[in-house]
């Protein structure tokens, strides 16, 4: 199994437009090969921002990076425009291969 993670940090204030930019997104995910689950979290909130995370759940490491190499992949991020009255930071990526 391996998850894959992207941090936002989201101006406060903006949590709700930023909810809406994923309700309304297409990810075409359904059509991936090794694609298991997804949810979008949301975190702590401080004077600085709310954190939020997308996270997936793959087959493995390697069916989420043939995903981010398919066309799949290309057709859910075309439309994606950047919202820079919402991000503070550019996403931070992180990812997690099951050991146990």
């Amino acid at each position: 199994m391996f998850i894959a993670m992207n941090r936002f940090k989201i101006k406060p204030g903006k949590e709700s437009d930023f909810i809406e930019i994923w309700k309304n997104r297409e990810t075409f995910l359904d059509e991936v090969p090794g694609f298991k689950d997804f949810n979008l979290m949301q975190g702590a909130t401080d004077d600085e921002c709310t954190l939020f995370i997308s996270h997936s759940v793959w087959d493995s490491e390697t069916a989420f990076r043939e995903w981010t190499k398919s066309e799949a992949f290309r057709k859910a991020h075309a439309n994606a425009k950047p919202a820079t009255d919402i991000y503070l930071d550019p996403p931070k990526f992180e990812g997690f291969s099951s050991v146990l």
